[in-house]
C-alpha cells in the first residue's frame, strides 16, 4: 500500500462514531499500517454532529481527511450524509445504515459495528484482526452481541453481491 487509505466515520452524539474509530484504528495498527486518528465532538451531548478520521498506510503524516479525499464515509445517521459528502473523493464508498439489515442486529446500538464490518469488506485487514480489536475494545459481556452485528455487516454486503 503506498497511499494512506482516509477513512470518515460521521453520525450524532451517542451512536458510537468515536468508539467506531477506535476499532478501525485499532484493526489498522494490528495489521502493522502507520495510523492517524482525529476526532470532532462539537455539540455531540445535545445531539450534534460527531466526526471521526482515521487515515492508514505505509506512513501517514496527518490525521486529518483534507476534504474530498475519502476513500470511505461511513454515515451513523442520514442527516449526516449531505453535511459530509464534501469529504468523499471521486470514486469513494460512501456506506450508509442502509447497508445493514437492522433485522439481524441484535439491538440498535451495535449499528456501528455492523457498518464496520461493511467497511472491513473493502479493506485489506484479515477478518480475525477485526474480531480481535471489536474483543479488545469492549468488555467481555458485549461480545457475542459485536460478533453478531460485524458479521451481519460483513456478510451483508456479500449477500448483496457487492465486490470490494
Amino acid at each position: 500500500m503506498k497511499k494512506a487509505i482516509n477513512v470518515v466515520v460521521a453520525g450524532i452524539g451517542g451512536q458510537g462514531v468515536l468508539k467506531g474509530t477506535d476499532i478501525l484504528a485499532d484493526v489498522a495498527l494490528r495489521a502493522g499500517y502507520d495510523v492517524k486518528k482525529s476526532e470532532i465532538k462539537g455539540m455531540s451531548q445535545r445531539g450534534g454532529s460527531v466526526t471521526g478520521d482515521v487515515r492508514f498506510g505505509d506512513r501517514v503524516f496527518s490525521p486529518m481527511v483534507p476534504g474530498g479525499e475519502a476513500d470511505f464515509l461511513l454515515v451513523l445517521e442520514p442527516t449526516q450524509v449531505e453535511p459530509h459528502r464534501y469529504m468523499l473523493r471521486a470514486g469513494g464508498v460512501l456506506i450508509t445504515p442502509d447497508a445493514v439489515d437492522a433485522s439481524r442486529l441484535p439491538n440498535r446500538k451495535t449499528l456501528n459495528v455492523a457498518l464496520l464490518g461493511t467497511l472491513s469488506s473493502h479493506l485489506p485487514m484479515a477478518e480475525d484482526v477485526w474480531l480481535e480489536a471489536l474483543r479488545a475494545g469492549f468488555a467481555e459481556s458485549f461480545h457475542e452481541g459485536n460478533r453478531t452485528a460485524f458479521l451481519a455487516g460483513r456478510e451483508g454486503r456479500k449477500a448483496a453481491g457487492i465486490k470490494p
